[in-house]
């Protein structure tokens, strides 16, 4: 008897929660997962800048990739599905990764990744509906740059996990600058 009249006041009060601010802008979701990619490139930057070349071999396990791997797959991986976002020829995934690169090589590889995404990640939303397969499975170009924020995402927290055991503070815990 008491959860019909709750779940009526759910409703009624519910909206107004989740409202915008008085005077602001309604946000839509390709924004949003825009502003999530540019804050998880830039902690994927500074924390590829941030840990010694010494550490790039550390890994905490022998079984998982080590942080200079981790930087090479996300370079390789945002090149990848960006590609695939703006319709261009896709790279494998894989290329920086069987590569022996050097930090300031990975670093640079992240840094140009990070740029050839913001081109992605700038083309307005009417122009990312195209199909595009990936893994056996049937996306959108701009559900692929959500998956690549997502992506880039998961492996931010590795990186986050590997910096901890380091003893170095990642950026997102670093005060703001």
């Amino acid at each position: 008897m008491f959860i019909r009249p709750a779940i009526m006041l759910a409703f009624l009060v519910a909206p107004p929660l989740f409202a915008q601010a008085p005077g602001s802008s309604p946000r839509s979701p390709d924004s949003e997962v825009r502003d999530q990619w540019v804050t998880v490139s830039k902690y994927l930057a500074r924390s590829a800048a941030a840990v010694p070349e010494s550490s790039y071999a550390y890994k905490p396990v022998a079984t998982v990739r080590s942080f200079g791997q981790l930087v090479a797959h996300v370079a390789g991986s945002q090149m990848m599905f960006c590609a695939a976002a703006l319709g261009e020829k896709v790279p494998a995934e894989d290329d920086f990764e069987k590569r022996n690169m050097s930090k300031a090589e990975l670093v640079k590889a992240l840094d140009e990744s990070n740029t050839y995404c913001a081109r992605a990640y700038a083309v307005p939303p009417s122009n990312l509906g195209g199909p595009v397969e990936m893994f056996g499975q049937h996306f959108t170009q701009g559900g692929v740059l959500l998956v690549n924020a997502t992506h880039d995402n998961e492996h931010y927290g590795n990186m986050v996990t590997y910096m901890r055991m380091l003893g170095l503070v990642p950026p997102s815990s670093q005060p703001a600058q």
